[in-house]
């Protein structure tokens, strides 16, 4: 065997997929274009603005009033659709019934629609004049232009992440430890708290951080329903582009800059969590 086919015997022994090396570039180089280098931008322009410009940018009243709805409604958002995808996923799994493959279907609904359509259609449902909004308005509660309407927005663009995070942890888990338990005289509620919770909660706070990460940042879904009234109900995102259309750039970088930081925290928390539990990794 000559030196150059032992020395293409070897490299193909290092590298057995052919290409390898030129698709991992063009990957690496496309994601450093388009996600890399504008997150890198706003976090140099970011650091430009120095203690006393973020000071100023972060003390104002409306810009707390803003970052404090966005949060607490991302929150409150995220935990509900983190109840109601648990629920929406256990059925889906553990059930047969006519119409399962729709609900399936339908819960990915969300990921298609585009926001601002999901924000038209929940405004005119839930608007005083609405279907269900006329229906509440005559007990007094107020759900489109006021705080739920913005936590029915979030829950309907986060409840996918849930429930998709849960399903395949649902479908790999066997029935046995739970029958084993109800044979030892456990009861459903214990079984299922000593036996499948603990399973399916890293899973669970997987789906509830990528939905407090995905509420922080909504917007086309949410300034429909939310009514846009500045120390009431107006959001963070918008309030970036109304700082753009102001001319404040420094105040709509800081504002980005931060919901930037609290979107990677969740996402770092996210990669975390298998090793929180003592797992070496994440499944799939």
């Amino acid at each position: 065997m000559s030196a150059i086919a032992l020395k293409l015997r070897r490299a193909r022994a290092r590298n057995p997929l052919p290409g390898f090396g030129l698709s991992l570039g063009l990957g690496m180089a496309w994601l450093g274009v388009v996600v890399l280098l504008p997150l890198a931008a706003l976090a140099v322009r970011a650091a430009g603005l120095g203690a006393h410009g973020w000071l100023r940018a972060i003390r104002d009243e409306r810009v707390q009033a803003a970052l404090t709805l966005s949060f607490g409604a991302a929150f409150a958002a995220a935990l509900l659709a983190a109840l109601v995808g648990a629920l929406v996923a256990w059925v889906i799994v553990r059930y047969r019934f006519p119409g399962r493959r729709l609900l399936d279907a339908v819960v990915d609904l969300p990921f298609a629609l585009p926001t601002a359509v999901a924000g038209i259609a929940l405004t005119a449902i839930y608007a005083p004049t609405g279907w269900v909004g006329q229906l509440l308005a005559a007990y007094g509660i107020k759900v489109a232009y006021a705080t739920p309407g913005i936590v029915l927005a979030l829950v309907f663009i986060g409840l996918p992440f849930v429930v998709r995070s849960l399903q395949p942890v649902l479908e790999t888990l066997s029935r046995e430890p739970e029958e084993a338990a109800a044979s030892l005289g456990a009861n459903r509620f214990t079984a299922l708290r000593r036996v499948v919770v603990p399973e399916l909660l890293p899973a669970w706070l997987t789906g509830f951080s990528l939905a407090f990460a995905r509420g922080l940042g909504e917007y086309g879904s949410v300034i429909f329903i939310a009514g846009n009234l500045p120390y009431r109900t107006e959001i963070a995102p918008l309030l970036i582009t109304i700082r753009l259309e102001e001319y404040d750039y420094d105040g709509a970088v800081a504002i980005a800059a931060l919901l930037l930081v609290a979107s990677f925290l969740c996402l770092l928390a996210i990669n975390l969590i298998p090793l929180l539990f003592g797992r070496g990794g994440r499944d799939g």
